[in-house]
């Protein structure tokens, strides 16, 4: 019963015949041999497209092991770019500084509120650079602003560009009613409201600790200065004031 048991189970799997041995596509090939009173069996296992594996043998040398080490990807020094995007900081337009409004300039003159007419009248505007702290295009930023320019309205139709803010004349070693680079002559009485308007070259850091030029200026008026400007007149004296205290106009 045995013999006819493994008679059919070789059957069922693979040809058989009395002797020899069957290949080709299947799985399993068997060899029989028979001399009447026993079957012999013989078995192995065969991979399609590769060569049979019998007895359990070493598996070939290309095959995956589990567990094996993979050897990582050299990059080189800037490191591997697969798994990660590089964003860099937006370009910065004059536009874009809308919400950032440097302080506004100040304003003053010599002699203090008032000038003479036909005589210089100095004015002196003070603006310095600002570093402002913000968000750009939802990016913090921080945003630096330095005087370029200053353009003075003297109130009276006039106006003058400088490059700086001016000085007074004592900083100048200079004596009163001296021109000046911002200095202005009126030539009728009357007040006047001076104004200066500073124009600011910007410049931003998105944290790298540098800084990136932005093309245009930002303008800061200050409000307006009263220069009341008054007539003069001189007269010949005999002796000064000093030294005749009780003369006329002393």
């Amino acid at each position: 019963m045995l013999e006819l048991a493994l008679i059919a189970l070789l059957t069922f799997q693979a040809p058989v015949t009395a002797t020899g041995c069957n290949s080709g596509s299947t799985l399993i090939t068997a060899c029989t041999s028979t001399d009447g009173t026993q079957v012999d069996i013989s078995a192995g296992i065969t991979t399609p497209g590769g060569g049979g594996n019998s007895g359990g043998g070493a598996p070939p040398q290309d095959a995956a092991q589990p567990g094996a080490a993979v050897e990582p990807e050299d990059c080189g020094p800037l490191g591997c770019r697969g798994n990660y995007t590089v964003v860099t900081p937006p370009d910065v337009t004059i536009d874009d500084l809308a919400s950032f409004r440097p302080a506004s300039p100040s304003i003053s003159g010599q002699p203090d509120g008032f000038g003479v007419t036909g005589m210089p009248t100095n004015v002196v505007a003070a603006a310095s650079e600002q570093i402002i702290p913000g968000t750009i295009l939802g990016w913090d930023v921080v945003v630096r602003f330095t005087p370029s320019g200053y353009m003075f309205d003297y109130g009276d139709g006039t106006q003058a560009r400088a490059t700086s803010g001016g000085s007074t004349w004592e900083s100048l070693g200079q004596g009163q009613f001296t021109p000046t680079s911002t200095s202005h002559v009126y030539r009728s009485r009357g007040v006047y409201p001076v104004v200066v308007a500073v124009e600011y070259a910007a410049a931003v850091d998105f944290g790298s600790g540098t800084w990136r030029p932005v093309d245009g200026v930002v303008t800061a008026r200050s409000g307006a200065y009263p220069v009341e400007v008054v007539d003069v007149r001189t007269a010949l004296v005999d002796r000064s004031c000093a030294e005749d205290p009780l003369a006329a106009g002393c």
